[in-house]
């Protein structure tokens, strides 16, 4: 019933209408009371199964990449070691030589009129010094009986002394240009392969031209260029280990030599390794990225691919068990240099930490996490977080 008094409006109900309104508003209240509480049960975040790996400290090598460049002791870079025109190339690329076969002919001509003018030279001073012998004899004759003085028989002496050397000269440039001439024809210091041929027929020749190469298959030395600033830490002995593009070893060698001198250009100190290349799978002059191990030391590594970088800092998920469970956490790490597949770890990650190698894309620091330990043989063995 509605009633108006001094301009007021008053609501009369009666006492069976107002229980309904109270039922109604008490059913409401309880109504958003459940969904409430159904709401923060169902927005509580779920725990995620991850894998995990208990660090434990090893053997960590300590060593530093270089690139290092294959040569032979017994390969020979071929130059000319005299000037002219090729006449005749009487080999090719990939021919296998002996020491001692002619792999090139320089045009001789002018050589040969040389050595011929030589010995011309030389044949007339043989009959000059035939002359004055006979002169020193006459001279020699008449002395003894008086007839001439001793200083006639000095003179003839001395021309004859002087014609001997000079013979002897002639012979000796007689020599030099016939030894000359054999470079002419350019042969083989040592048994093995000829490389390319980069000069051809009619091509003229100088002293610092590149003919050919000759290779011998074989052993080869790894010339290794250090920092002066590491090459204090050089040793004899120590490991070397040569590489592919991929990171697999290639071969294992150690250091045989250490130069005692530091390169004023590139301020390095030139290490060398014995590689041994009995397949033949390495070749002369080829660059190769090489270890030096400098020692080992007791640390922990983490696989590579565990570890996230963000603006050029290295971070890892680690596992900790806190008030509310077992959550992840971020670990900010300090990285030494890559082991197999694995980084060495200086700082961030210590014994027994159990580091998360799984689910890396979906982890958030302090998400909750079902830890699974992975087994010694690679299969996951479930663990309760609750049991650590």
């Amino acid at each position: 019933m509605l009633v108006s008094k001094n301009s007021k409006i008053f609501f009369l109900a009666s006492p069976s209408l107002a229980l309904c309104f109270l039922l109604a508003g008490s059913m409401a209240l309880s109504g958003c009371g459940q969904k409430t509480a159904a709401d923060s049960a169902g927005g509580a975040p779920q725990a995620m199964p991850v894998q995990v790996i208990v660090a434990q400290t090893q053997k960590v090598p300590e060593s530093t990449e270089y690139l290092a460049i294959l040569k032979s002791r017994h390969s020979a870079v071929i130059n000319p070691q005299v000037e002219g025109h090729i006449t005749k190339i009487l080999v090719k690329s990939g021919d296998r030589v002996k020491a001692g076969t002619q792999l090139l002919q320089i045009d001789p001509l002018k050589q040969e009129a040389t050595v011929n003018s030589q010995e011309a030279a030389r044949a007339a001073q043989e009959a000059t010094v035939k002359y004055a012998k006979v002169q020193l004899d006459r001279e020699r004759r008449l002395f003894e009986a008086g007839v001439v003085s001793k200083q006639e028989l000095d003179n003839a002496q001395t021309t004859y002394d002087a014609a001997v050397a000079q013979l002897k000269a002639l012979e000796e440039q007689v020599n030099q240009q016939k030894v000359e001439l054999r470079y002419y024809s350019v042969t083989s210091p040592t048994d093995g392969i000829v490389g390319d041929i980069p000069v051809r027929v009619g091509d003229r020749v100088t002293v610092s031209t590149l003919l050919t190469t000759v290779d011998e298959p074989g052993a080869l030395e790894a010339y290794v260029y250090v920092p002066a600033d590491r090459g204090r830490d050089l040793k004899l002995g120590l490991p070397v280990r040569l590489l592919d593009e991929s990171g697999k070893t290639l071969s294992d060698s150690r250091i045989t030599f250490i130069s005692p001198e530091v390169d004023t250009d590139t301020q390095t100190v030139l290490a060398k390794a014995a590689v041994e290349n009995s397949q033949a799978r390495l070749r002369v002059a080829q660059q190769l990225r090489t270890q030096v191990v400098w020692g080992v030391h007791e640390g922990i590594v983490i696989p590579v691919l565990d570890v996230t970088r963000i603006s050029g800092q290295f971070f890892a998920f680690v596992a900790v068990k806190e008030n509310q469970g077992t959550v992840a956490r971020q670990k900010s790490l300090q990285l030494g240099d890559i082991v197999g597949n694995d980084y060495a770890v200086k700082e961030g990650i210590k014994p027994g930490d159990h580091i998360i190698i799984s689910g890396l894309q979906f982890l958030q620091d302090g998400a909750p996490v079902t830890e699974q330990i992975q087994g010694a043989q690679g299969t996951p063995a479930v663990k309760d977080s609750a049991t650590r």
